[in-house]
């Protein structure tokens, strides 16, 4: 059954159609990626799917009583809740449910009927669904996986960055178990252990879902199908991303040659036109040539087509072999040391991945390379004519002073008609140079940022986060220009389609130390995974021997209570104890017996409340067994 159906959607902004006939029908394990440049309308179709904007033309039928959660840009006000309960808050229905369940047993009690059975069990089948009674800890597992600890879990939102508020939100609109997920830029903000964890949790998920992004591998990974807006129209594409990818690509050819084609015909025309236009002979024919010209539907380009950004950057001086070399390196920040006893280095024309959890110390580290801090100790060396080029992470270096031609200027020493030429290769054209640097985009000063670096004529790229605020035609653009570049390259990205498309060599913050793996990402995420793979088998295999030699000696025959069969050279203190443990297991022992008798009435699991009280106890009494044998081994001989 569909979860959602739209049909022939239309909408208007200031006055304007910004797109016509939008449809799709999604279902539970449908998960759609909108494609299309910025400014055609992906995040204003969520939010009319959302029941937040208004439908201008067309229809949306939702499955009956179909739960929808929307996670946008726009960060959470409550700055006084803690972020467990802003994040409860958003699963009100699954509260109003149990207290529904609640007034349900009460009727029950009072007039069993088949009516009120039938809307206890659909009830009970929907907090089934998102966890049953205990779905607080289900519904705050989302913050666990995108990586916030438990001792954050009381801290007001107040106390919170702007990037952990926006995996709030996240968090907030994947615990509270919808049927359709909306997502827009949900990959901002997160590591790339948090990814993967997003990707393995949407693709498990039993909901629909529609989302917008500009990581092409979690596109590729979580994708089903691609709905594309682009000039105010639409086209589904049932399949993952990459062959809508191919198709566009193909479909991008074929139009280039049908305008060549008509044009070339066009031109057959016009000639013809020309030629016999005043010849009495052939001047019907002209006429009719002259009707059919202006007749003719022209085929032509979207506008935006040709406004794409594409840039390279310039042959290199050359450097010496090794470009950069730390040694013994460590780096501080209050409270806890990042890296200790680091050893990195890079040689001439190398491109270098460096990669970590979020709070690793990765920019801390590549700032203290740039020359923008003081390492802690150890030593950093630069080799012979290295010219050093650094793009921040915010793009702080611009600041926020004048326009952008004159930041460009500052920041470039070019003149103002130089500048411009430069500014226009990345999309500033016209009077877009005169825009003050303070209403910048993020995606304009990361663009500005690009131009400064590719004037700059450095040989050795330092980049933190280069693609963040950047569209997908940008990012491949920036892939491009980077895996052409004859310099060397530290690249820290959460990009991964980036990383392994530029990175020769990966390097890892790993427990405080940095590890060298060779190869892109591609290679060290299977090399990562190996390892994973082999600390779990090995934790799996202690466990189980753990676990058979805890049997071994339960099995054994235990010390009589009077010390007979005692090791020899035992105090009768100790006798004593080892007798009353052995008696306290059997207690425990026995007062499991009686519970799970008693537990074997099914008026015992009767209700909501029963279960959860009875789970607990018996929980409670097969801990008081293993803690009894624990302190009865500790004892023993």
């Amino acid at each position: 059954m569909a979860v959602v159906i739209a049909s022939a959607l239309d909408k208007d902004v200031a006055g304007a159609p910004l797109f016509r006939g939008v449809s799709f029908k999604l279902e539970r394990g449908d998960r759609m990626t909108l494609a299309g440049r910025n400014g055609a309308g992906k995040t204003t179709l969520l939010r009319m799917v959302a029941r937040q904007l208004g439908v201008d033309g067309g229809e949306l039928v939702f499955e009956k009583g179909a739960r929808t959660a929307l996670h946008d840009q726009r960060p959470p006000r409550e700055s006084e809740l803690s972020l467990r309960d802003y994040v409860l808050a958003g699963c009100s229905d699954l509260i109003a449910l149990e207290e529904r369940l609640r007034d349900l047993e009460a009727e029950m009690a009072q007039r069993p009927e088949e009516a009120v059975l039938q809307r206890y069990a659909a009830a009970q089948t929907r907090l089934e669904h998102a966890g049953g009674w205990n779905w607080r800890s289900r519904a705050i597992a989302p913050l666990h996986g995108l990586g916030f600890p438990d001792d954050q879990l009381d801290r007001p939102l107040g106390s919170f960055s702007g990037g952990e508020l926006t995996r709030a939100s996240l968090a907030r609109a994947l615990a509270g178990d919808p049927d359709l997920l909306l997502l827009d830029e949900p990959t901002n903000h997160l590591d790339i252990a948090a990814l993967e964890w997003l990707e393995g949790y949407l693709t498990g998920l039993d909901a629909a879902v529609i989302l917008v992004a500009h990581d092409r591998w979690f596109l590729e990974a979580v994708g089903t199908s691609v709905l594309e807006l682009e000039a105010g129209r639409s086209r589904f594409f049932p399949g993952p991303w990459h062959a809508w990818r191919r198709e566009l690509a193909a479909r991008e050819i074929a139009l280039g040659k049908a305008i060549e084609k008509q044009q070339r015909e066009i031109e057959r025309m016009e000639r013809f036109v020309e030629r016999f236009r005043y010849k009495a002979t052939k001047a019907r024919q002209a006429q009719s040539r002259v009707k059919r010209l202006e007749k003719m539907e022209r085929i032509e380009r979207d506008p935006a087509d040709t406004r794409s950004l594409g840039f390279s950057f310039g042959a290199t001086e050359r450097t010496g072999r090794v470009v950069l070399e730390l040694n013994d390196g460590r780096l501080e920040v209050p409270g806890r040391t990042l890296l200790e006893d680091g050893e990195l280095w890079i040689e001439r024309g190398e491109h270098v991945s460096l990669v970590g959890p979020n709070g690793a110390g990765k920019t801390t580290l590549i700032e203290a390379l740039a020359g923008r801090r003081e390492l802690d100790g150890g030593r950093l060396r630069t080799g012979h004519n290295v010219k050093l080029g650094y793009l921040t992470q915010h793009a702080s270096e611009l600041g926020t002073r004048g326009t952008a031609l004159e930041a460009a200027q500052r920041a470039t020493g070019l003149t103002p008609n130089k500048a411009r030429a430069l500014l226009g290769r990345f999309l500033f054209s016209g009077e877009e140079v005169e825009k003050p640097m303070e209403g910048l985009s993020g995606g304009e000063r990361r663009r500005l940022s690009l131009a400064v670096l590719v004037a700059s004529g450095a040989n050795v790229l330092i980049l933190d986060e280069p693609t963040n605020h950047l569209d997908l035609d940008a990012r491949e653009a920036l892939e491009d220009a980077l895996q052409a570049f004859e310099g060397a390259v530290l690249l820290v990205s959460h990009d991964r389609a980036l990383l392994d498309a530029v990175g020769s060599r990966t390097v890892a913050f790993e427990d405080g130390r940095l590890r060298s793996y060779m190869g892109g990402w591609a290679e060290y995420a299977r090399v990562r995974e190996e390892r994973r793979e082999a600390e779990a088998a090995a934790g799996a295999a202690a466990k189980q021997e753990r676990r058979a030699a805890r049997q071994d000696r339960r099995a054994a025959p235990k010390p009589s209570g009077n010390g007979a069969g005692a090791a020899a050279g035992l105090s009768k203190n100790r006798q004593r104890r080892i007798a009353e443990l052995e008696r306290e297991i059997e207690q425990a022992e026995s007062a499991l017996r009686e519970l799970e008798d008693e537990l074997a009435d099914p008026a015992m699991w009767s209700s909501p409340s029963r279960r959860e009280r009875a789970t607990a106890r018996h929980a409670k009494a097969k801990r008081a067994v293993e803690e009894a044998y624990t302190r009865w081994e500790q004892a023993s001989p």
